[in-house]
Order: structure tokens, then sequence, then C-alpha cells
């Protein structure tokens, strides 16, 4: 009763008085009213979406007061010494490795940049899964890194919070908490087929209660510790959880729970007690099983029982494992209880798959170190509940996410790891968790023995592994075993070893493939990444983690332990697949995990822990089983890449890259060769070395006859496995990664063998070289760091700039004493993913040699490459080089491939000799007594190190090779076959699974061949009788006698491979001695020598027989029916010189002619000078200028039925318009403060004055007056070529129907120039005409001016003659309306009238003004450098101005107005003009150069040269009286006066037209007629008011107000002419102009200054004209006074155009502006974006700013730049280009420290402007090239 009138009143005061209740001592009346008001009010029956009772809680907590300064209050009081920022996913934060204790730390930006970071390896990055900042926290990164606040630990030294502020909180949050806790049971249904869960809507109500919660967690320490109190009291729990008796529908809630509990397959305790055993529960349903095993087996007759039945248990079943009795909890999958509010919040944040607020909560929390104990022991405890919910999860990704960003907290923290290690077996839970996960996805091994096969292996093309839905715990695993005390806790627990490798197994064999051999498989199945992902992962990672805590001598015994039970976990393995010693055929995995934990442990423990490699090796009969897999994989790289496994689809040769590939070729092959080393080392040699021939089946090559039969390989196979089986045995014996290197010296190998294949950038160098045994983050003690090495090795190769060239990066390239010392092809061929790159790294190497002048002629061979020395242990490794058999082999091969036979390539012989050398550098020193015997019975199977090998009669005899199939003659009869043993009967196929019985054979087989050696037998017959296949072959042998030894047969291959005989002299041992270093690079002939150089320099023996050899001069004797081969061989040679001459020569050819082409496409003339060129000067008079057309190559005038046109691109080009007065470039603002003005732009300038003229004047008079095309003009570019216009029709139409993917739209008539390619969208016809008329325009003439300027009147009165209909006006037609439709509506239409003529008539003026200023602006601003510049060589001006003339001939302008009437004639003052009529523009605000342009298109074409000339001037002596104007008005009163009093003395001397003092005065006087004139700026003094103008100021600034007029005339006379520009001085331009349009005649003495006046040429009084000027101005009324001084002074420099200046760090840009909101829709944009000219903020893509179906990119760029759009992407660090409707990636001016680009801030390492760059993007906007220079261009669709 009570609560219904407590919730009636004002919640503030009940609030106040309940506190005030409550600080009684006798609170009890206080307690009970607010328990009643919070029950009525916390009343979860009501909807969750209802907020009165969040308000209510926010009153009762703030106890009367206001929510927000209870708030405040509070916060004071925040004693926290962490930071603990809780972060979602995408958030930017920094992580430094130089700071972090734990590889997993981050910190937020905030306590970054206020830490101090220099000089750290640092870098930003994007997170992927959310995280928490870690500053403060000394367990995870070091002090140093702390940022100032928590450094000082500020948090520490804060008072307690007073008690009176706890009560309320204290009472009223626990009610709270059961509330929402209600809700959530409430809400929560089980996941039924029938009925979507509503999860989602749940959680959406209950927003705003996990909302108060996180405000509350964020009000500092204090109220975290309140609300841990609160969480983790039992308690409280246990009062509020059940729900009392009388209330229904608590017990109603609590049920639910209870159900809820029971079908996550956990049942809560107290019902485990009742039924009495841990059934598996529901959670069975997914098809795992519940690990019973993890209960302790209650009777030791239950456990046998249970194994009984084993044997035959189902598949998919596998022994269940058997967790050691000491477990402390017996059930740790199956049962959960929950004792506080903590833990079912936990449990209700699994069951709705981790929402991200309520993470956010959990997190937030974290720095209460109490909380932070109690979350993570609940953590563990609901782990295998986690596991279970995740794989049953549909969105396994996000919540993978959630689930390692609260994780990674918990984890990351060595103690509390620890902690929970030893209180709450963190350890067997995770690996059960593991094992259980896995064993719901077994299948049974197909490897070896399918049938009987006990060994079961995880299923690749499952969901759990092909989604990687088990990464977040194995990511745990790895997570703790990064901690010492925890790994070692690892290691001790033998029954967790053994636990963890049986999960190791579940991956061993997995992902079998089979070798398809009828036809190729139907589905190529891509679940190849899923084993190697989880290999490396699940297998590798943790297997890296746990050996980086066995480096030191104490942790032998770990060592020990885990090599024990590898082995006998392999043992297990062999005997499950039913391995005894023979592979399956067809079959590979690459999964072997177990022998690769084996071959590391192995390593380690020799390399760090000094143990003897004996005491860890089994028996021989293990270590040959243990040597078969790894072995299989090398064979199986070697048929994959000779096309054996083609018809298993592409994925298998992605599996044959993966393995070796940089990320996992250190978990994967690097410890498979290992293996084989140690087995190599420890097993028979001659058994060795015939399993791999035998392996690589190429055992049938290796007889001496020259035709064999191969029963296993094709012929085209037989080589590259060959070559495959050789390489691998250099590889094995000369690779010394495992077997001695320092990690300082693997990481040099590493970085040159890369660097040699390419030039790296920074990061993929970093990427390609493997991670351990180097980490690359953080500097080992006593280890070389990356960046030391790479200085080392490497040069630095800074990015060149080619305009027009493609980006480069900064590039490491190998020193020169790399590649002279260093560069290992044995390595590059170990580390090489695509072949290829082996052939880069032999191409580099050779260039370098011939540029150094080591070895020019001919291809060198891979240089051979001192090995370091080998560690005692692996020793035995090199008896494999002194082993019979691969004497027996090489000589073998040395045979045939001196005869030529066929299947050996010089590759073979590389590697022949390779091993030979190898052996030669690694002597058995011990077996020499041994030897001795065998030289005097001439044994010559064994030939070091007494190497007898002068004896010139060394035989083989062979038997014709046996057709049986490999599988009949099992094991021992093949490696028979091989070693020489050429005629035993073929005995019935028996396994020789001992080694002993192997041995004792080949022993036999080598003593009867050495003792057959020395009977010299003649052959029997002299042809061999092939054998039927399956029948054994029979005992025909047939003897060849072969007198050689190995030496003889190097010497005749060295005599063979020069070409000469005797190419070694006797002597030429003692000339070697004196060069010893001569033979270090160069091809086969130096590999030679050095051998030969080698084995004399071993044994004086040799070097008598060598001598001997040399000595004897022969030709090379072949057995005698070799002739004609090598006749045909002689042949070949020839024919193939032949064919190579005959390729020279046409290269030579089609490369001058390319040149030939490139010359003639760079400089097309214009076309009349080139017919000026092409023809003598006599026949000029006649001549038509003649165009090349590029399609159909006939070369022919331009006529009026058939005309010519010009490859041209239009585009809208606003880069005028953006031109500022000054030639700084404005900043990008990076602060609030800082803003960019637009105002004062060019465009800007110009739009002004227009509309304030047209606020005066007559509207078409107005349009005359000025250019528009400043923002939005049209710009013509051509390439120069030419074609027929009706070719080019035709070429369209071609284009049109080609379905290939163009970067342009032939629809909108784009297309790309036929010769050179380049884009275009219209074709400018060229006008026909004969050049005679050059030369009468050109004609000098002795006319008046005034007799020109009444011509040139007489010329504009004509009327326009409308052209005859024909092709050409047709084609000009359509080329003026595509200009039109190149801009946008709002650039043509200024006038007021819409549509009218003067309004086109405008535009097309102001096209040409536009094409002529942007060719100023190319050329630098100014036409000093005179010449014509790269811009003039393609400019198409003068066609440009013939289709423009023609089309503006159709206007005429009205006499009465005509401008050039007021110009040249003092008319009679009219006063006919209407009153309502608005006034004409006065000629002193019309624009000179648009005057010009005006009267030049209007008058008829051709023009002569002096009717020109005439215009100019006239035009002249406006300009400068405009000058004169703006001058005066920027005097002040007092100089006004004195400069008019000083003119008006010398206006009767004679030149007072041509003295600027003068008409100055005129001027003034003129003006000031009308007092408003000058008075407007006395206010404001004039700037330049405080500086006296002198006379050379004066002129100075009338030459500077002329020179935009006189440049553009020059220019146009250039174009028309074809006059040349004279280059000049700057500071003579002016002269140099005006001499070059004949105003000025050319000085005989140049030395006296200049004045601009003297150029002024008046028909009339010029101070009659002035006069009638001037009236114009002040005959204005009054009103518009002041309007018409900002008329008249105008100002007509511009510097050259900029982009945005940009700060040097990317930082400054990066952190401002990525959480800038949107200045349209207020919100922060997915991908923000940056106009570069103009600096407006976009968001890219974003719907929210979308206008009219355009987005705001596109939007922009068609306001801002007519079309082309520059942008900055913030997020990615890229630029992209708008053009019209395509868009490309151009790259980015931010580069790092190593010169590379970041895109996408992947790497996140600091950005640095590239100004190089960013001066190449500016050049490419203002030269409008962007189209022809980037290539990939797309379509943006509006899109963007």
């Amino acid at each position: 009763m009570m609560a219904a009138l407590l919730i009636r009143r004002d919640k503030k005061s009940t609030a106040a008085h309940l506190k005030a209740d409550l600080n009684r001592t006798d609170n009890s009346s206080g307690v009970r009213q607010l328990q009643e008001l919070l029950d009525c009010v916390l009343n979860p029956e009501k909807t969750a979406a209802d907020t009165e009772a969040l308000d209510w809680c926010k009153c009762l907590i703030a106890g009367g007061e206001g929510f927000e300064e209870f708030c405040k209050t509070f916060r004071s009081y925040d004693n926290a010494t962490l930071c603990g920022l809780v972060w979602t996913a995408n958030f930017v934060a920094y992580r430094c490795r130089t700071c972090g204790i734990s590889p997993c730390m981050s910190l937020c930006a905030e306590c970054f940049n206020n830490g101090d970071h220099t000089g750290h390896d640092f870098n930003m990055f994007r997170s992927q899964a959310g995280g928490a900042c870690d500053c403060g926290d000394s367990n995870v990164m070091r002090e140093t890194g702390f940022c100032r606040r928590h450094r000082l630990r500020t948090g520490e030294n804060v008072p307690s919070v007073p008690r009176d502020l706890l009560l309320m909180p204290e009472m009223v949050l626990p009610h709270f908490i059961i509330c929402i806790i209600q809700y959530l049971r409430d809400g929560y249904t089980e996941p039924d087929t029938s009925t979507e869960r509503d999860l989602q809507k749940v959680l959406q109500q209950l927003e705003p209660q996990i909302s108060f919660l996180e405000e509350l967690t964020k009000m500092g320490g204090a109220m975290r510790t309140v609300l841990t109190k609160i969480l983790t009291n039992q308690q409280t729990f246990k009062d509020l959880s059940m729900g009392q008796e009388e209330n229904v529908y608590a017990k109603k809630n609590y049920e639910n729970y209870l159900s809820a509990l029971k079908n996550s397959g956990l049942v809560s305790v107290e019902e485990k007690a009742q039924t009495g055993a841990a059934e598996p529960t529901q959670g069975a349903e997914t098809g795992a099983l519940v690990l019973q095993g993890a209960a302790a087996p209650a009777s030791p007759d239950e456990s046998n029982k249970e194994e009984d039945q084993d044997g035959e248990q189902s598949i998919g079943q596998r022994k269940r494992v058997k967790l050691s009795s000491t477990t402390k909890d017996p059930s740790i999958m199956d049962s959960l209880k929950h004792k506080c509010f903590l833990e079912e919040l936990l449990f209700w944040t699994i069951k709705y798959e981790f929402p991200q607020k309520m993470v956010t909560f959990l997190l937030n929390m974290l720095p209460d170190q109490d909380y932070k104990i109690t979350f993570t022991k609940t953590f563990v405890q609901h782990y295998a509940f986690i596991m279970k919910t995740l794989m049953k999860s549909h969105e396994s990704d996000t919540m993978s996410n959630r689930i390692v960003h609260i994780s990674v907290q918990l984890f990351s923290n060595e103690d509390l790891a620890r902690h929970v290690t030893e209180e709450c077996q963190l350890l067997d839970i995770m690996v059960t968790v593991l094992l259980y996960m896995m064993e719901s996805c077994l299948i049974k091994s197909e490897l070896q023995d399918e049938e009987n096969s006990r060994h079961v292996v995880v299923n690749c093309s499952e969901a759990l592994l092909k989604n990687n839905t088990y990464w977040p715990l194995v990511s745990d695993f790895i997570n703790i075993l990064s901690h010492q005390s925890v790994a070692k806790k690892f290691l001790e627990d033998h029954s967790l070893l053994m636990l963890w490798m049986s999960f190791v197994s579940f991956f061993q064999g997995m992902n079998l493939n089979k070798r398809e051999l009828s036809e190729h498989v139907e589905f190529e199945s891509q679940t190849y990444y899923a084993a190697f992902a989880a290999e490396l992962e699940a297998c590798a990672q943790p297997m890296w983690g746990l050996l980086t805590h066995c480096k030191v001598k104490e942790t032998q015994e770990y060592t020990k332990t885990v090599v024990r039970y590898c082995l006998e976990t392999l043992q297990i393995w062999f005997d499950a697949i039913g391995f005894v010693d023979e592979l399956a055929p067809n079959q590979v995995t690459f999964h072997l995990p177990l022998h690769r934990y084996y071959a590391m442990f192995l390593s380690k423990a020799v390399k760090c822990q000094g143990l003897d490699l004996e005491s860890l090796l089994p028996d021989q009969e293990m270590l040959m089983r243990i040597m078969v897999h790894p072995l299989q994989i090398q064979a199986s790289l070697s048929e994959i890449h000779s096309n054996m496994w083609v018809r298993n689809g592409l994925q298998i040769k992605g599996q044959a890259m993966t393995y070796v590939q940089s990320h996992f070729c250190n978990s994967m092959i690097d410890p498979d060769i290992f293996l084989l080393q140690v087995c190599a080392s420890r097993l028979d040699p001659d058994y060795f070395i015939s399993s791999v021939f035998e392996r690589f089946k190429v055992v049938d090559l290796l007889t001496m006859a020259s035709v064999h039969q191969n029963t296993v390989l094709d012929g085209e196979q037989e080589r590259p496995m060959l070559e495959g089986a050789l390489t691998f045995l250099v590889i094995l014996s000369s690779l010394r990664i495992h077997l001695g290197m320092s990690d300082d010296e693997i990481l040099r190998a590493e970085m040159v063998s890369q660097l040699c294949m390419n030039d790296r950038t920074h990061s993929s160098l970093l990427d390609l070289i493997p991670e351990n045994p180097n980490p690359k983050s953080g500097i080992v003690p006593g280890s070389c760091s990356f960046e030391e090495m790479l200085s080392a090795v490497a040069d630095f190769k800074a990015p060149v700039f080619e305009l027009g060239g493609s980006m480069q990066q900064g590039m490491y390239t190998p020193k020169a004493e790399v590649w002279e010392k260093e560069f290992d092809p044995i390595m590059v061929i170990l580390r090489t993913v695509y072949r290829r790159d082996v052939q880069s790294a032999m191409d580099r190497y050779s260039a370098f040699l011939k540029q150094s002048g080591m070895h020019t002629t001919g291809n060198p061979w891979p240089p051979y490459k001192e090995r370091t020395p080998l560690h005692l242990c692996y020793k035995g490794l090199d008896r494999l080089l002194h082993c019979k058999t691969l004497h027996i082999v090489i000589f073998t091969l040395l045979y045939k491939i001196w005869l030529d036979h066929s299947n050996m390539s010089e590759h073979v012989l590389c590697m022949v000799l390779y091993l030979i050398e190898l052996g030669l550098d690694n002597q058995v020193q011990e077996d020499k007594e041994d030897e001795e015997p065998c030289i005097e019975e001439h044994c010559h199977d064994s030939w070091f190190p007494g190497t007898n090998l002068s004896c010139h009669n060394v035989k083989r005899e062979r038997e014709p090779p046996a057709s049986t199939s490999a599988e009949a003659s099992n094991f021992g009869q093949n490696s028979r076959r091989l070693t020489g043993n050429w005629r035993e009967n073929v005995r019935e196929a028996q396994v020789f699974s001992l080694v002993a019985e192997r041995r004792r054979k080949f022993q036999e087989i080598i003593n009867r061949n050495s003792t057959e050696a020395s009977q010299v037998v003649r052959p029997k017959s002299s042809s061999t009788r092939w054998v039927p296949p399956g029948t054994p072959p029979q005992l025909v042998t047939e003897i060849l006698e072969i007198h050689e030894s190995m030496l003889s047969l190097l010497i005749k291959l060295h005599q063979k491979l020069s070409a000469k005989q005797n190419s070694l002299s006797a002597t030429w041992l003692e000339d070697m001695d004196a060069n010893p270093n001569r033979h270090v690079h160069g091809d086969g002939i130096t590999a030679i020598e050095r051998i030969l150089t080698k084995a004399a320099r071993r044994s004086h023996q040799s070097k008598r027989s060598i001598q001997e050899i040399c000595g004897k001069v022969f030709p090379p004797v072949a057995p005698k029916k070799n002739s004609p081969t090598a006749k045909k061989t002689m042949d070949k040679e020839e024919r193939r010189q032949r064919a190579r001459e005959r390729q020279q020569k046409l290269l030579a050819e089609f490369a001058s002619r390319q040149k030939s082409f490139m010359e003639t496409a760079m400089d097309v003339e214009s076309p009349d000078a080139e017919a000026a060129m092409d023809l003598g000067a006599s026949e000029v008079k006649e001549s038509e200028v003649l165009y090349d057309c590029v399609i159909c190559g006939q070369s022919g005038p331009s006529t009026e039925d058939r005309p010519t046109g010009l490859v041209v691109l239009l585009q809208a080009s606003s880069v005028l318009g953006h031109r500022c007065k000054s030639d700084e470039a404005k900043k990008l603002p990076t602060t609030d403060e800082e803003r960019i003005y637009p105002a004062d732009t060019c465009g800007a300038a110009h739009d002004v004055r227009l509309a304030l003229m047209q606020s005066f004047f007559k509207d078409s008079s107005c349009l005359q007056s000025v250019s528009i095309g400043w923002d939005g003009g049209v710009y013509v570019q051509t390439c120069g070529h030419t074609l027929h216009i009706d070719c080019h029709k035709s070429y369209m139409e071609s284009l049109r129907n080609d379905q290939v993917m163009q970067g342009f739209s032939v629809d909108k008539g784009e297309f790309t120039c036929p010769l050179c390619r380049q884009f275009a969208n219209s074709v400018l016809p060229c006008r026909p005409g004969r050049s005679t008329e050059v030369v009468s325009w050109h004609m000098p003439s002795n006319k008046n001016t005034s007799v020109l300027v009444k011509e040139v009147e007489d010329l504009q009165e004509q009327l326009g003659l409308f052209p005859t209909e024909s092709n050409l006006s047709k084609e000009m037609e359509l080329v003026i309306k595509d200009i039109k439709n190149t801009t946008q509506r709002k650039y043509m239409d200024y006038g007021k009238n819409p549509g009218s003529p003067d309004n086109d008539f405008l535009f097309m003026y102001s096209v040409a003004r536009t094409n002529l200023e942007l060719e100023l602006v190319h050329r630098g601003g100014n036409l000093c450098s005179g010449g014509a510049s790269g811009a003039a060589k393609r400019s198409c001006l003068n066609q440009l101005f013939h289709v423009l003339a023609m089309h503006m001939r159709l206007y005429s302008i009205d006499s009465a107005y005509n401008p050039w009437t007021r110009l040249t004639q003092v008319a009679p003052s009219r006063d006919d003009c209407l009153d309502d009529e608005r006034p004409e523009v006065p000629m002193l605000f019309r624009d000179c150069p648009s005057l010009l342009i005006i009267f030049v298109l209007t008058m008829p074409q051709p023009l002569c040269k002096e009717h020109f000339i005439c215009l100019v001037k006239m035009l002249y002596n406006l300009q400068y009286t405009q000058a004169l104007a703006a001058l005066s008005a920027k005097f002040s009163p007092e100089e006004r006066q004195a400069w008019s009093t000083s003119g008006a003395l010398k206006k009767n001397a004679f030149n007072a037209e041509k003295s600027y003092e003068a008409l100055l005065s005129h001027v003034i006087t003129e003006l000031s007629k009308v007092k408003t004139v000058y008075d407007v700026n006395t206010e404001e003094p004039s700037m330049l008011s405080t500086s006296v103008w002198s006379p050379q100021s004066i002129e100075y600034s009338l030459q500077q107000f002329c020179l935009p007029y006189l440049r553009l005339s020059c220019l146009l006379q250039h174009h028309l002419y074809g006059d040349n520009l004279s280059g000049c001085p700057e500071e003579e331009e002016f002269s140099g102009l005006a001499g070059c349009l004949g105003l000025l005649a050319p000085a005989p003495q140049p030395s006296n200054p200049m004045y601009s006046a003297s150029c002024l040429d008046w028909t009339v009084s010029a101070f009659n004209l002035m006069t009638q000027w001037c009236s114009e101005v002040t005959g204005l009324s009054d009103t518009h006074a002041e309007k018409s001084m900002t008329l008249l002074v105008q100002d007509l420099q511009w510097a050259s155009p900029h982009l945005l200046h940009l700060p040097d760090n990317y930082n400054t840009i990066f952190q401002y502006y990525h959480k800038k909101a949107c200045t349209a829709c207020k919100k922060v944009p997915k991908d923000p974006a940056l106009c570069l000219v103009c600096g407006t903020f976009v968001c890219l893509k974003g719907l929210c700013c979308k206008q009219q179906g355009i987005c705001e990119c596109v939007w922009h760029s068609q306001h801002c730049g007519a079309a082309t759009g520059i942008f900055l992407l913030i997020n990615a660090s890229v630029i992209i280009i708008i053009r019209g409707h395509r868009f490309c990636l151009w790259g980015s001016v931010y580069l790092d420290a190593h010169g590379e680009e970041d895109r996408d801030l992947r790497r996140g390492k600091p950005l640095f402007l590239c100004v190089e760059r960013y001066k190449v993007l500016e050049q490419q906007w203002v030269s409008h090239t962007f189209d022809h220079i980037n290539k990939r261009w797309g379509p943006h669709y509006n899109g963007l």
C-alpha cells in the first residue's frame, strides 16, 4: 500500500525522504519502504520498454539530487589507475611493440598521443574484434609507455567515497540487476526449428537498462567497486534470485532459468546428484561425445569394459581419452552452478550469443581488480558452454570476435592466467574443450590401408574447419601458452601432454589427396585452405609457443617428455593406419603435425639445450618409417611441378605452393627437411639414396644404356623428376637452417634469398620472411634486429617519378657484395612459391655479373656457395655424399650427359656437379684407413678421399630394364636394380624391412661390380633385345666397355662445353694456383675447372691423373654407333645458331620501326608547318595540306565531301577558376579554427563582376564584355593524329560491337586513338584549304593604320555568308554540339533570358578564351620560354578557331552597338538612348582579350595578319587607358592632385599622346568631373598610400596590367599565323611581346628603359577618345558610383593553380577528419573523403548525403571541378580521381619511412607526404592528363 502512495509523489522528494530515513540509526522502516517501492517500480511483468522504472532508479540512486550532479560528485572520487577504455570493432587504436609485454597490448588514441613513443616500433590499427586500452596496466605493458595521467597514478590520492553517497546505490542496484536478469530469463526461448528466435527483440527492449549499467561503470573506480560488491555477493543473489514463496511470477521465472540451464547440455549440480551419473545430456545431439572420460572412472572394471568396447567402436568415435584422476573438478564439460549475479549475467550473455552492449558492460568493469579475478574464474567455468554455443551459432563470426574481445583482456595478464590455471584447471579445460570440439567432425582416415585403418582425422569440409570456428579457443590457448609459468605447468603435466598429442593426431594425415589417373576430377574442392589454416593455427602455433619456453639447459626435461610422447603417438599412428614400410601409391597428404612437433623439439634440444641427439632418436626401424611420409611430400612436390597431378585440378598446385609459402614454410617444409636430414645422417646412406631415387620414380633412368623403359613415368616427366630428385639431394645435403646456423645467419640467408628473386618493399619483405625462429617484433636479446640486417644486405632505392610513369614504391635491392658472395640458389629454390622466381633470381644474378664485368659471355650457372659447418650431431649427413650408390648415379649421369642422351638437361649437370663439389668440400676424415686398400683393388666406385680417378677402364654393364611393374618388385628389388646390380636374377619379391638384410645385399652387389670391372669383356651382342612387358628379365647382358673415370669424364665434358679440343692444357693446374678466385662465378666450364682444382688440391694422386689426362689430346670418343646422332647434334647447333641470327635481325628491324613511329607520334607539328616541311619551297604555292588517316592509312587533303579530323578529347575544366592571387597554396584545415575562404578565387571574382554588370547594364552588352569558362569551361586537347571522319564512324561501330570490357563508354562517343591509344571523345574537322593563303596572310603592308581601321570596319559590316550544306559543315555543327554537351547547363547560361543567342555567343568565344588561358598556364603563366612547348606541338587551337568562327559568323553584331566604332571614332554624343533601356557597358569596363577574340571570330576567315595587328593595336589603346584609370584609383587624393597638375603641363608637347604623364593627368581630370567616382575609397586609407608612387613603380604597374592582354594576343597570333614565339628573360617580357605583335619598332639599342606608352597608336585624338570613354563612366547616375569603382579596379593577374597544401604527417589529417561529422547529415561518415582542390569534407558512397540519386563525391566533383574531382580517402590514405562518369584509384601521396604506400592503412605505420608524388598529381590536374596517364578506369554509376 505504502508503495502505491510513494509512486504518486514527486520522484525527487521521495528519493530525498527515503534517503533521510535510511540515514537514521534505526532504518528498518526506510528499508521496508524502499523494498516495497522497488518491487513495485521494478516489476518485470511490465514491458522493458517502459522507461518510468529507469527514471525512478536514477532518482533514487541520486538520493534527491539531479542525476547529472550526482555523477559529477561521484566521478570526483574516481580512484582508477588504469584507463580500461573499451572499444568495439572498427575502432582505431594503437599498438607499440617497444612498450608491450604481451603481444596483444593496445592503447586508445588519447593515451597513445599523451605518452612518449618517439622512435618506437608502433602502428595504428583498426580493431577487428574490439579491445580495451591497457594504459596503466604494468602486467601488459612497460610503465615507460604509460600516458601522463596514468604514469602519475593520480587515482591513488583520491579520498574515499563518503558513506552517505554509497547508501542508495547499494540498496537500489541489486534490484535493478535482478530485474534485468529476470527480463533475460523471460525473453529466452530455446532455438526451435519452427519459430525464429526473437532474441534480438528482447535485447533491443533492454537497451536502455544495459546502457544505464554501462553509464554507471564510466563513473569511475568508486562506482565500479559498488557494482563489483553487488555482482559478486552470493547472499544477495540467493535472496533475490529464487524468488520469494508468495511471488508466483518469480518462481516461474526461476524455472525458466533452470530449464535453459538444462537445455544447454549443462546440468545444475543439485540435479546431478539426483540422477546419479553425468549422462550425456542433450548437448550430445550435435553428434559430439560428451567426454565422459573427463570424469575419473568410478571403478577399475568399469574402465576396462569401456576399453574393450573401443575396439569395435563405430566410425566418428575414437578411444576416449582418460584424464588422470588428479583432475580436481571431475566434470569440465557438463556442470554449471551459478552463485552470484555475475555468473548468471555471463550465462545469459553467452545464451544470447554475446550481445555487444553486454560485452562492453562486462569489460568496462575490468579495471576493478576483485571483479577481474572473479570474472575470469566465471569465464573459465563457462568455457565449455561457450564452445557449445559457438558451435551451434549461425553468426559464429561475430560471436568469435566478441569472445576473443573478452578473453584477450583476461588471458594476456600472466599473473591472472597463472592464478586461474592453478585454481580452476584452465589448461585441462582448454585442452578438453578443444578435443571435444574437434571430435564433432572426425572421419575415418583413408591414408594407407583404407579398409582396416583405425585412425580418425578431422573432416576439412565441415563448417567448423571451413569457417575457422575454432579460432577463438585456439587463440586463447596460444595466448596463455605465451606465459612461461603456464607453459611450464603444461609441459610438466604428462596426462595433459598425452591429451594434446591425441588432439594433434586428429590433424595428422588430414585432407588426403589421391592422384587422378584416368580423367579430370569433377569437383575441385577448396578444403585445402581449411586444412593448412587448421594445422598452422591449431598445431603449429601452440608448438612455437611451447618452443619459446624450451631455450635453456634447465628445460631439458620438458623437451625429452615432448619428444617421448611424440614418438609414442607416431607409433600409435603407424599402427592405426597399418603402415609397415611400403607406402600406398598415388597418395599424398601435406599434413604431418606429429612429425613436425618431433622435428622442431629435436632441433631445439640440440641447438639450445645442449642435449645429445642420440638420446632422443628411436631405433633405426622407426627412423626408416618416420622418413617415409616427409620424403613422399618432397617427391610429390616434384610430381606436381612435373604435371603428373594435372588431373586433380589447380587446387593441388595450390597446396604445393602453400606448403612452401612464407607463412607456412617454417612450420611445414623446414621441419620436414630437417627430419629427413636427421634420418639421412643416422640411416645407411646407400639405403637412403636408393629410397630417394625410388620415391622420385627415376630408378630406370640410371642405366648406362642410351635407351631404357620407365614403368612409372611418361617420357616428358622423366627429366623434371630427375631434376627434382637431384635438387632435393642438393638441398638436403647443403641446407643448414636447423643444422648449425645461428638465428642471425638464418635471418640473413632468408633475406638475401628473397631480395635476390626481386627487389622488395619493406613490408613485403617483412611478410616474406618466416616469423619463427626470428620474431620480428621486439628485439630479442643478443640477436640482430630485422632493420640492422636489412641495412647490412640491401640498399634502399628511393621511389623515382617519371611524369606519367607508374607510381613506384621505395624498394630494397641486394648490395653488390651480396650478389658476389652470398647469393645462394639452393635457398632460393627452397623458398620460391612460383618457379618463375628462380629464373628471375638467375636473370638478376647474370645481369649483375655482366654489369660488374665478372662474367660476360653466355649464361652463368648458379654459383656454388660454401656452407656453414655442420653441428657435430649431424656429421653423419656427409656420408650421403660419399656412399657408393650416389657415386654410381653420378658417374652414370656424367657419362650420359657426355653422350647427349635424351632427358639430360643443363640443370641435371649443374646439380650433379654441385653434389660432386659438396662431396669434395665435406670429406669424411675417419674413413681414410678403410679406403686405402680399395685403391689397390681398383674399386672405382668409391673415389674419396684417395680419389684414384685416373684408371680409364671402369665398365658398367646393364641388363635390359625389367618391365615389371613397380608394385610387383617391391622395395628391395627396385633399390637393387638401382645400385648397379644389373644382372641379378629376379627372385620373388620380398619385403626387406630390416636394414641388416639390405646392407648385406648392397655389399654383394658392390663387390661383384668391382671384380667385373677388372676383367675386360667384349660386348656379346651388338643390339639390345627388348623383353615383352611382364616377363622376368633374362640373363641377357650387354657389357659396354667404358674406359672412363669421373675425372676423365669431367675433363671431356669441359671440352664438350667449351667446344674446343684439349681445352685444358697440361699445365692449367699450375696457372690455377696463381689465381684462386677466378672460379667463383661463371658457367659450367668454370664449375668443372673449379671441381678439378679442388680435387687436385685434396690429393696428389688426383692431381697426377688430371695432368695425365689433359696431356693426352684426344677427340671425344663415343661408342661408334653414336656417330649419326653426333652429326645430328652438330646440325642442330648450326640450325639453332641460324634461327637465332634471323630472330635478332627481325628484332632489330622491329625496333627501328618502333623508334621512327615514336618520333612521328611525339611531334606532329601543326598541319601547315608539316606541309611546308614535306614539300620543297618551290611547290608550296599551290599545294594543299595533306593529312594521314591513321585508320585507312591513306594520305590526302581534307575536303568538303570527305573531311579529315583531329582526334580530340573535350573536357570541362575549372582549373582556371581555382587560381588565386597569391602563389602560396591554401592550407588544408586540420583544426576547428582553420578555414578555407573560396571568395578570392578567379572563378568567384569573375562571377561577381558579371553579376554586378548585369545589375546596371544592358544584358546583351554585358555578355560581350566578359568571358566565362573559368569554372566549367571546355578544354580541347589532341594527340595530334588525324583520321577521315567516315573511317572514324565505322571504327566507332566496331567498338560498339566489341564486347570486351572497355574502360570507356562508346555510347558517349568515347574511344581511344587507333594509333597511340590515347583517350578521346570527339573529332575536330580540319578546314580544307590551300597553304598558299599562308603567304598572302603574312604579306607585310605599308598601309596607314587609319586605312586599316576602315578596312576592318568594312569587313565587319559584311554579312556572314551561310556556309553551303556539306559533310564538312555538318561535322562542324556536330562538334559544336559535342562542345556544348561537354559542360553542364549552368556553366553556359549566364544571361538573364536563358537560351538567347547572346548566351550562345558568349559561350562560344569563351571556349577559345579558356583554351588560350590554359595553354598559358601550361607554359608557366608567361611566354618567356618562347619556342613551341610540348603543349603547343599538339595544339589544335587553329582548327578549333575555324570551327568556332564558322559557328559565330551566324551571329552578326548590330552595327549600332558595334564596339569597334566606339573604339576608333569619337562619336557625336548620342542622346537617343531611351530612359527605360539600360545603358551599354562603358568601354573602360570591358574586357579587352574578350573583345579581341570576338572580333577575330566574327570577321570573315581567313583574316589577314595586318588586320589582326590593327585589332591588337586599337584594343591596346583601350587596355592602356583602363590601366591608367585603375592606377589613378589607387592614388591618395593628394597624389592624384599632384600627378594631374604635373601632367597637364606636358599636354602640349609634341608626343603628348604617347606620354603617360599627360594621359594619366587627362584621365584623372575627366574622371574627377563627378565627385563620386574617386570619393569611395576615402574612408579607408588605400593600402599602398604608405609608399610614394615613383615613375618606375607607375610604369611597372601599367606594364603588369597590360601583360595578360599582350600574352593572349601573342599566343593567338602564334596559332593563327604560325609565328614563332621568341624567348626572352622575364624582365623584358613586355618589350618582347610588344615587338612580336608589331606594337613597337625593334629598337636598335635596348639599353634605355622601355615605356609602355610608346606602344600606343592613336588614329584620332587620344584626348578626345579618352574623354569619350571616361564620360561613359561619369555619365552613370550617382547611385552606381561606388560600384563603378569596383569595376574600374579590376585585377588581371592570377597565380598558377595549386592543390591544397597538405601537412607533412598523415596522422594530423587522420586524427582530425576520421571522427569528424559530415556537415550535411551530422553523422560520422563510414568513408570520409576530402576534396584536395577546395578542402570540402564529403561522405564517400554515403547514402545519407545523396542528392537526386547522386552520391556526394560525384555531386561535389560536378560542382567544384566541372566533373573532375580529386579526393583523399581519409581511412585509406589513397586518392581517387573522378572524371565524368568514370573513376580511378590514383595511388597515395603519403608514404611511410620506407617509401611505401599503405593503402587502407593496413600496416598503420606513420606516413609522410611525398612532395614529388603530390607535384605529379597537381601537374596531371593542371595539364588535364588524368585520362591519358591513369589506365585503370571504371564507371562509378554515381555511387561514390
